[in-house]
């Protein structure tokens, strides 16, 4: 396994790389310390299959950068043209939903506050490397604290399923977009897996977030937490 962390300290990058030892008996590292080492690192071959990339680092113009990253490893570099997914996952020192949101609605499938143990950023890795979004449970409870969702995918006084009261607010294919929404596919991801148009997903997420009166993606993420497969 190849993982890039981009970070501007060298004690994140020596503690993070300390950790993901334990990923496989075989992780490569590749480092950068400034966005014009991380978009020399990201044009290089073969592409990291992960990316830890801190928010704030020398040359950042926003999260320009951040867009970079997300765009380069969703590039094919396979023989028959095929693309495949390697996940984005933003280090970062502060833990303000707002950015949490905006970085999510990037594309990226993982947001991990500095502050977080080890043994959390370890795990957190494995779980976006599995297919899985990993966002601060301080975030999903500051959205959830913020009155959303208000449709409660968790009470099940009426008898239902999660799946069955969902189906009572949205379509088939509206509950297929949640879930990808829910392993941190971006729009044309969904798109391409479900073979439909990225305007159409635009369509189904602007119903999906009327029928759990939901904002944005995050709030959406807190909502599709309780979504089984």
């Amino acid at each position: 396994m190849r993982v890039l962390i981009a970070d501007d300290h060298r004690l994140i990058i020596e503690g993070v790389k300390l950790k993901l030892r334990e990923l496989d008996t075989d992780v490569e590292f590749v480092e950068a310390e400034t966005v014009a080492q991380l978009r020399d690192k990201l044009a290089q071959k073969p592409a990291p299959d992960v990316a830890l990339i801190d928010m704030a680092m020398p040359g950042a113009d926003g999260v320009e950068h951040i867009k970079e990253a997300v765009a380069a490893l969703r590039e094919s570099d396979t023989d028959d043209g095929a693309s495949r997914m390697r996940p984005v996952i933003v280090l970062s020192g502060t833990e303000d939903p707002s950015s949490i949101r905006h970085v999510l609605d990037l594309g990226v499938q993982g947001y991990i506050p500095k502050s977080s143990p080890p043994d959390v950023i370890l795990n957190a890795v494995r779980l976006v490397v599995g297919g899985g979004v990993y966002v601060p449970p301080e975030a999903m409870k500051a959205a959830s604290a913020g009155g959303v969702p208000t449709f409660s995918l968790s009470n099940n006084k009426d008898g239902l399923s999660t799946k069955e009261r969902l189906a009572t607010v949205l379509t088939d294919r509206q509950i297929d977009v949640l879930k990808l929404l829910a392993k941190g596919r971006p729009n044309k991801l969904i798109a391409r897996e479900l073979g439909i148009s990225e305007g159409t997903v635009k369509i189904h997420l602007a119903a999906i977030f009327r029928a759990l009166h939901v904002r944005n993606r995050l709030e959406a993420l807190v909502a599709a937490q309780h979504l089984g497969d």
